[in-house]
């Protein structure tokens, strides 16, 4: 009788579970959508891993200089010395196909200092020089990325350089909400990533240079910004990631291939209202038609 009773009360139990489930979820769904100007994007609670917004998050894209989160995460998991020096070299320029940097060739940097232009300034010579100073070489580094990016569980990411500089570093939206989830995990590249200014102090020969936050929202100030990376490329568009505290939750957004320079700030102001407030938002047409046209060449390239 006691069995049979408790048997009672579990299903009961499970049935109150189930119910409270299916009302939030089509609470969820039945919640109006945001408008953003970015073709894919993603918000997480970053606590639960619940999905609070999704739009065209699981396509294959370029996710450019948004590549540098996982190489700060592979030199982190590799326990080098951050103070160690690292030297820039003429192989670091060639890897970037001698894009543009202040930092001259054989001067060297601690690697830590490397990071941390890397990731808030988006140093691309700096990202470079990290993998080529990798155990291995930057072949070794390449690989260490993507195993890392499998372990997250990130399937539809694949990586051929530390810096973003190529249209071959593809990711979606999804994958990249895990990495930057796996991310927030480390507390040097949360204070790294959000780090308004820094003058880094170069040695052989010895100069300083001055850097600032490639995010106007880190720039600006804003303490809800506990992470960031943004990203551009002409393949790519641009795009940008955050672990933002909006409310009494911290959330990861991912906004790839946002239409406009602004845009991608727009985009993730738009979705902190969205959660705030219920509102949409309005973007302009302009971005409706890049969005088409860009849907279009992703649908014909896969």
């Amino acid at each position: 009788m006691k069995k049979i009773i408790v048997k009672t009360l579990c299903f009961a139990l499970l049935l109150s579970v189930l119910f409270s489930a299916a009302v939030q979820a089509a609470s969820v769904q039945n919640k109006k959508a945001v408008n953003l100007a970015s073709v894919s994007a993603i918000a997480v609670d970053s606590k639960t891993g619940s999905v609070l917004f999704a739009k065209n998050s699981d396509i294959v894209m370029p996710i450019a200089s948004i590549t540098k989160v996982m190489t700060a995460i592979v030199i982190l998991d590799s326990k080098l010395s951050l103070k160690e020096k690292i030297r820039f070299a003429k192989e670091d320029k060639q890897s970037i196909n001698n894009y543009f940097s202040r930092v001259r060739i054989d001067s060297e940097l601690s690697r830590g200092d490397t990071l941390r232009i890397a990731l808030m300034s988006s140093e691309n010579l700096a990202a470079s020089a990290l993998g080529r100073s990798y155990p291995g070489g930057s072949k070794a580094f390449v690989k260490a990325m993507n195993a890392k990016a499998k372990a997250l569980g990130m399937k539809n990411t694949h990586f051929v350089n530390s810096t973003g500089l190529s249209e071959k570093n593809v990711s979606t939206a999804s994958d990249v909400a895990k990495m930057v989830a796996a991310a927030a995990k480390y507390p040097l590249i949360k204070k790294y990533s959000t780090t308004q200014t820094f003058t880094a102090r170069f040695k052989k020969p010895r100069y300083i240079l001055g850097y600032t936050n490639t995010n106007v929202l880190v720039r600006a100030g804003h303490k809800d910004v506990k992470l960031s990376k943004t990203g551009y490329l002409d393949e790519a568009g641009r795009c940008l990631i955050m672990l933002r505290r909006i409310g009494n939750k911290d959330v990861v957004m991912v906004m790839l291939d946002s239409f406009g320079k602004r845009s991608p700030i727009g985009d993730a102001n738009r979705i902190k209202k969205w959660l705030k407030t219920g509102k949409q938002g309005k973007v302009a047409k302009s971005a409706a038609n890049y969005e088409q046209m860009k849907l279009a060449q992703y649908s014909k390239d896969h």
